[in-house]
Formats: structure tokens, C-alpha cells, sequence
């Protein structure tokens, strides 16, 4: 028998002072919490830092349109790299002063969400699914990384060497990115013109945005002059070049094309430091420059001033940035469109004084000009005035570029942004929406032709209005991408070119095949100003270009041949023969839903805004395609179709631009369901 000798057990150490039990301690529990942080990070990185950077990379006009400073935009990325994993880092802090257990547990459900967030975005991209089933799965296959990530130390020790990816990602938007050129530009050094023997007029420039040839005309292909007389007005004492096309429908390409006279070649910022040589440095030796700029930054400091409006500051980038967030992280597709997200700021809101007089034109009919119109035309007809030295006046002007918040008689109204611009029924709201802001537009035009004459700066000026692209809206192919291109290019390319020389007097019509690369030889001509650098355009006062071909870019360096001439004009809905006539009372039919019904319990005209767009949804009871009449103070102001269900619901929208159905108070919305044989019944709304 063998004597075996058994050890005491020994006592465990106590634990260290201020240690609480159950707590990690020491080197081991920093490390743990470093390798949790650093997860974290790499998950962060690419649901959050990684699309927000790429999105906003590939925009530097979005940059641009808010004026942000080289400090606000690296603020901005700062605040997009760092605040979310520092917020997450702090969650899990806190978990510790429940337990080890808990903190572990804490990790293991923020990576299982993150794992969900990143699980959403490829799968938007990667699969049909959108919605709840789309949830549905992201969420399995979040608790599934998770219980990976636990149960194995691979999936941890990828995601702690995927952590180097933040700083990629911020590095790749700082130095390789399009709007690097915009945090950190390069030079502003570019070729001036050479003066030619002849007079320098001043030159009036007004580049109008998304504005297709189509929408002025009229049946007979001529300027609605019903419509647009101030268009119609322009036309009668200027060169039409009819035949006109934009060379790309995306203002970053296309803006820089016209401004120096080459087709776009690179995916680069519109900035001057992308591109040196441009009409501001070819007359900026001779000419004073006073450029309103809204999403470019061509003219460079050595010859413009700052922009006279003030900038936005960081919290606007913030915010803006938050909706991009919203929209990348959902699962469902979102109906806005980054591109058409740009509102120029009012008079009142940037802080302008009024610069004009109330015009006497009886058409203003809130004698508010100053307050509705946007802020950088403002200032662009401040600066109208004769000047002892050649000046070239230069504004782009955002209209009657989405979003579309002006009635005709340029009084304002507010609408969802989710609402579609494609689809059965949307696609002809935003058409009418469309017109009713360029009527709004036709105004502004003859706000600049009275003062131009007002300061006898008319008669001297080269004037040039024309737009940088137009946009379709036909079902199935609204927008301005290369699929609206190829099905409605008529919409797309062709834009309104309106040239009025020194000193001219009668209309004329220039059926040339001009091309937006025209526009910037054109005017040095005019100006008497050499171009030192190779242009693909020619001056219209030059022989026509031989081609008959139109070339469109949608990618840079990509060209699309468009033929065909001058498209005519598709043919506007007749309105129903209810609209404008009055209802009284009428059998119930239903209900319905009325989004923002407290403003009409409250209009105000003096403030220039109208509830002018009505929407909301219908019941079950109410079949898609049923259409609706919605009437104001018991008059019907449009008549509009239920359309088919979408995630907002079934809804309808309906656009009243007579402002004359609104009174100062309290104003009655009715809805009615029009029946098979006309008859209607009233929905009970809520």
C-alpha cells in the first residue's frame, strides 16, 4: 500500500486594493478592452466612416454648395470617423460596472448590431430584398456573426486587423477622393486671356439648373410666351440657338465644360485647382469678376472675391451628413436623390438686405420678391450696375432645380422628401411641379431684364442665359442618368441658349448644331479675348461645326452620340373638367389620412407660403387608381389618382397652384372619391 501525501489547497491572493470582484484588473483587462475597442472601430469603419466618406468623397459640390471652409469639412470627418466609435467605446465602459459577464455580453450584442447595419447595406446592394424581409435576415445574420465572434477567436482577430481601415478610409477622402481637391487644394494658377484688337462689353452670364429646352415651348415650338412671358420677352431680343445640347446631366461635368470649353475627361471636383484654365482666369486679366457660384468653385481667389453670402457653418453639414446616414442605413431604397437635395437660401434667411426696390409688377402678388427669391440672385442683381472697368457678371442659379418649393407667383410651399418622381402618377406631379417652379423662374428673368435696363447696362451687355442641363420626366425614365438619357434625350440634353450681343435689338433664331462647349469660345469672341488653350468648342460667330451629332457625357471621358434636331414638346394633360368648379355637400365614401393638416388652419399670405401640396393616404376601402378631388374652401383645386401601394403607403399627393383657392385663416380641405360614373362622395379625413 502506497502512502500518498495530499497538499493543502492554497488560498486564493486577496484581490488588490479598490478592486471590486468579478471585475477585469491589471494588464490583461486593458488589453481586453483595447481589442474590443479596436472591433468596435473596424465594424464602425464599415457601416458608418466607409460609405459616409465614400458618398460624400465622390460630392464635392456638396461642399461647395454649403461653402463649407477647409476646417468645417475636416471637422466634418472628423466628427464622422471618430464620435461612433467613441460613443459605442464609452457603452461598453459603462457595461464593465456590472461584471465581467455583463461586459462581455455588452460586446457581443453591439457586434452582433453592427454585424446587422453592415448585413442591411450589402444586402441593398446585393440582393432583391428590401423592407422587413430584408431586416428579418440582416438581424439573423448579425446574431449569427455574433455567436461566430464568441465562439471563435478568428472572426475577432480579422476584425482587430480590419481596424486600420478608418484611417484608409479617411486617408482615401483627404488625398485621393474628388473632393480632396476641395479640403486640400492644389494651385490656382491658371492661363489668363490675351485682349484682341475691339471693345470689352460687360458680360451678364445667368446659368439656370434641370431646365429642358421642352418646358418653354409652346404647341407650336415656339417660347410660351402665356407662360413665360419674361422667356418669351428674352427670346425677342437675343439669339435662340435652338439647337443647343448641355454635354453632360450632371452639373459637375457639365458646368466646367462650359466654362472651358472641353468635353469632360476625369471624375474630378468642379474646383479650380481640377481645372485652371476657365472662363474666369481667361478674362480675369482684363475683366473685374463678380461670380455667384453654387456647387463649383471655378474661379480661383487670385481673381474673385469670397462669395458674398455667408457660408452655412458646420452644423448644416452635420445635419445633412445625418440624412445621408439615414438613407445609406436603411433598408429600404430611398426616394431622395443626393443630387437634387440643394435649396438655395432666401434673401431673409442668409441674412441679406433687401437690394431692390418691390417691383411693380402686379404678378409678384406678395410684394415680397426679396424675401422668396434665393439669396444668390440677390446679390447677383445688387451687383448689376456700370462699372468703369469691363466686369462679367456671372450667377448659377439652382432653378428650377429640385427640390420644387415655388408656385408660380413665387409664394412657397413645403413638401415630403420622400415622395417618388417615377411611377404611375408621381412622374406627372413632379412634371407640374416642375412648371410651376419655372414659371416662378420666368419671373426672376424678367427681374434681371428690368434692372439690366433700369441701370442702362442692357443695351452695352453681352447677355447670356441659358441652363447646364434638362431632366426627363417619362415614366419609367425620370431623372437625367444614362438611362433618361437613351430613352427621352430630347428632355435630357437639349437646353434653352439665349445670346443677346452689344447692342442688338431684334430676335433672332440660330438652328446651328451648337454644343455647350461652344458657350465659353463664344463669349471671348464677343469679349475680344484670345483663349491660350485648346477648346473643343467653337464660337457661334464662327462657321457651324460640320457634324450633326450631339455628344453627351454621363460617365467623363465616355461619350454618347445623340442625333435627331430640335425635339418638340410633349403634350401637356388636359386638366380635369372638375378642377375649378365648386362642391357642396356629398354622401359619404370613405376616409382618408391628411398629412400637415394644421396649416391650413393657419395661412398666412403675407409670409409668402401656401399649403400647396396636399398628400397623404386612403383607406382600404378606396381602390388604387380611384381618382380624388381636393378642394380648398370648397373649391376643387386638382383632381389626382390613388396610386399603388409603395413604402409610404397608398398614397396620393395633389398640387394646387391657384392661389386663389387660399384665404388668410382658417381654410377648409375637403377630399371626394370620383366614381365610375362621376359621381362624388366625401372622405372623412383625419
Amino acid at each position: 500500500m502506497v502512502d500518498a501525501t495530499v497538499a493543502p489547497p492554497v488560498a486564493p491572493a486577496p484581490p488588490a486594493a479598490g478592486a471590486t470582484p468579478g471585475r477585469p484588473t491589471g494588464p490583461s483587462g486593458w488589453r481586453a478592452e483595447l481589442r474590443r475597442l479596436l472591433e468596435v472601430a473596424a465594424l464602425v469603419g464599415l457601416v458608418v466612416t466607409q460609405p459616409m466618406l465614400d458618398v460624400l468623397g465622390r460630392s464635392p459640390d456638396f461642399f461647395l454648395f454649403h461653402r463649407a471652409t477647409r476646417g468645417e469639412t475636416l471637422a466634418l470627418v472628423a466628427l464622422i470617423a471618430a464620435v461612433p466609435t467613441l460613443a459605442l467605446a464609452l457603452l461598453g465602459a459603462a457595461s464593465r460596472l456590472a461584471g465581467r459577464a455583463a461586459r462581455s455580453a455588452v460586446h457581443t450584442v453591439l457586434v452582433g448590431l453592427l454585424l446587422a447595419a453592415l448585413a442591411v447595406q450589402v444586402g441593398r446592394h446585393v440582393t432583391p430584398l428590401r423592407g422587413v424581409p430584408l431586416l428579418v435576415v440582416a438581424l439573423l445574420a448579425g446574431a449569427a456573426g455574433a455567436a461566430a465572434h464568441r465562439r471563435w477567436r478568428g472572426p475577432g482577430l480579422a476584425l482587430r486587423v480590419a481596424s486600420a481601415g478608418p484611417a484608409a478610409f479617411v486617408a482615401l477622402f483627404l488625398f485621393a477622393s474628388p473632393a480632396s481637391a476641395v479640403v486640400l487644394p492644389r494651385g490656382d494658377a491658371g492661363a489668363a486671356g490675351v485682349a484682341a484688337p475691339g471693345g470689352h462689353p460687360p458680360v451678364v452670364m445667368l446659368i439656370l439648373d434641370e431646365l429642358p429646352l421642352v418646358s418653354l415651348l409652346g404647341p407650336d415650338g415656339r417660347i410660351d410666351a402665356a407662360r413665360y412671358p419674361h422667356f418669351a420677352e428674352l427670346a425677342g431680343g437675343s439669339t435662340w440657338y435652338r439647337d443647343a445640347t448641355g454635354v453632360s446631366g450632371w452639373t459637375p461635368y457639365a458646368l466646367p465644360a462650359m466654362l472651358t470649353g472641353r468635353y469632360p475627361a476625369k471624375p474630378v471636383a468642379p474646383h479650380y485647382s481640377q481645372y485652371p484654365d476657365n472662363l474666369f482666369t481667361a478674362l480675369g486679366g482684363l475683366y473685374d469678376i463678380r461670380a455667384e457660384e453654387s456647387i463649383t468653385r471655378l474661379c480661383p481667389p487670385s481673381r474673385c472675391d469670397q462669395p458674398a453670402s455667408p457660408r452655412q457653418g458646420l452644423g448644416t453639414l452635420v445635419r445633412e451628413s445625418g440624412k445621408l446616414l439615414g438613407q445609406v442605413a436603411a433598408p429600404v431604397d430611398s426616394h431622395v436623390d443626393p443630387e437634387e437635395s440643394y435649396r438655395e437660401q432666401t434673401a431673409a434667411e442668409a441674412g441679406l438686405d433687401a437690394a431692390e426696390p418691390v417691383p411693380a409688377d402686379p404678378k409678384f402678388r406678395w410684394d415680397r420678391l426679396n424675401a422668396n427669391q434665393p439669396a444668390r440672385f440677390a446679390s447677383f442683381l445688387a451687383g448689376l450696375r456700370p462699372s468703369d472697368r469691363p466686369t462679367l457678371h456671372f450667377l448659377h442659379l439652382l432653378m428650377p432645380h429640385a427640390p420644387w418649393q415655388f408656385l408660380p407667383s413665387g409664394a412657397r410651399y413645403a413638401a415630403p422628401e420622400d415622395l417618388p418622381n417615377d411611377g404611375a402618377g408621381w412622374v406627372e406631379l413632379a412634371r407640374r411641379r416642375h412648371l410651376a417652379q419655372l414659371e416662378y423662374t420666368d419671373r426672376l428673368i424678367g427681374e434681371t431684364l428690368r434692372t439690366l435696363r433700369a441701370t442702362g447696362l442692357y443695351d452695352r451687355a453681352l447677355l447670356v442665359v441659358t441652363a447646364d442641363h434638362g431632366v426627363s420626366f417619362d415614366n419609367g425614365a425620370q431623372g437625367r442618368g444614362l438611362g433618361a438619357i437613351r430613352a427621352a434625350a430630347g428632355q435630357v440634353a437639349w437646353v434653352p441658349v439665349f445670346v443677346k450681343e452689344p447692342g442688338q435689338r431684334a430676335g433672332r433664331v440660330d438652328d446651328r448644331n451648337w454644343e455647350h462647349v461652344d458657350l465659353l469660345p463664344t463669349i471671348a469672341d464677343y469679349a475680344h479675348v484670345r483663349i491660350p488653350w485648346r477648346v473643343d468648342g467653337s464660337s457661334a460667330r464662327q462657321a457651324p461645326r460640320g457634324r450633326a451629332d450631339k455628344r453627351f457625357y454621363d460617365r467623363p471621358g465616355e461619350p454618347v452620340t445623340i442625333t435627331g434636331g430640335v425635339p418638340a414638346p410633349p403634350p401637356l394633360p388636359k386638366p380635369h373638367p372638375l378642377v375649378g368648379t365648386t362642391v357642396g355637400e356629398r354622401p359619404a365614401g370613405g376616409s382618408a389620412r391628411v398629412a400637415d393638416l394644421a396649416a391650413f388652419r393657419a395661412v398666412d399670405p403675407d409670409t409668402g407660403e401656401l399649403p400647396a401640396l396636399v398628400w397623404g393616404t386612403v383607406g382600404a376601402s378606396v381602390p388604387d387608381g380611384t381618382l380624388l378631388a381636393v378642394a380648398v374652401n370648397g373649391r376643387i383645386g386638382a383632381v389626382v389618382p390613388v396610386v399603388p401601394p409603395d413604402p409610404g403607403g397608398r398614397r396620393f399627393a395633389a398640387f394646387l397652384t391657384d392661389d386663389r383657392l387660399f384665404r388668410a385663416g382658417d381654410n377648409r380641405v375637403d377630399l371626394y372619391r370620383i366614381g365610375p360614373d362621376g359621381a362624388l362622395r366625401h372622405l372623412s379625413i383625419s
